[in-house]
């Protein structure tokens, strides 16, 4: 089965389905994408490994302005040799450079990776913390970054806003805002509790798979009939 990559994280991919949901106020349009949403795909997390947070967070890190699938390759090969924050320091800056070059900027990812490494020994004793707002406070680590991770890691429920996520939120909307911050703050209060753990993935994907960029998919969008985009294809 062909596997698609996440932030460079393998999951496995969910077939689409359809279903009726009524047209009615902002709160129950969001509330109806959402659930939508989650009936095409109950269990987006499946094959997802959440048992390594350290390497995923250092996965998430490395995604920046690269692709899933190189990514996922190139963590292969980092932690094919360390397993953990002290392992990364031995390391060492120069060494972890040359492993992940290939996805861009690594002379500034790997001094972070670094950084990170011996905050995590010194601040919380070599594990990752467990909230999105300490893991803010790591070097590299921003706002999507953390907020990944503490998700997919540790159920924490935020959701993350990458540009599929940022693009789907305005089109719908579903939390339009004209910052990605703004988007998150967004969705943080208008995407109810019991969505909030998949909701990440299910809007990523949305915007990856169908609410394109360029000539969205609406003819096939299961939730075109919840979606006011003035440029929307009928």
């Amino acid at each position: 089965m062909a596997r698609d990559t996440l932030h460079g994280i393998k999951p496995v991919p969910r077939r689409a389905r359809t279903r009726p949901a009524p047209q009615a106020g902002d709160a129950s349009r969001v509330e109806a994408v959402m659930a939508r949403l989650a009936e095409a795909d109950p269990d987006p997390k499946a094959g997802f490994d959440d048992t390594d947070p350290f390497r995923l967070l250092v996965t998430v890190l490395l995604s920046a302005q690269s692709t899933g699938p190189t990514v996922a390759r190139i963590a292969d090969a980092l932690f094919a040799r360390v397993a953990d924050p002290a392992g990364m320091l031995k390391l060492g800056e120069a060494q972890i450079t040359e492993i992940i070059r290939p996805v861009g900027l690594g002379p500034s990812k790997a001094r972070n990776i670094v950084k990170l490494s011996a905050a995590l020994i010194e601040s919380f004793g070599g594990a990752v913390p467990r909230s999105a707002a300490e893991m803010r406070r790591l070097p590299g680590i921003g706002r999507k970054s953390a907020e990944v991770t503490a998700n997919f890691a540790f159920h924490e429920p935020v959701i993350a806003v990458d540009t599929h996520v940022f693009r789907v939120s305005n089109r719908i909307p579903l939390a339009p805002g004209a910052t990605v911050d703004a988007v998150a703050d967004g969705l943080a209060e208008a995407v109810p509790e019991r969505f909030k753990d998949g909701a990440h993935i299910w809007l990523f994907r949305h915007g990856r798979d169908t609410c394109t960029a360029r000539k969205p998919a609406c003819t096939r969008c299961p939730v075109s009939d919840l979606c006011t985009w003035a440029g929307k294809e009928i």
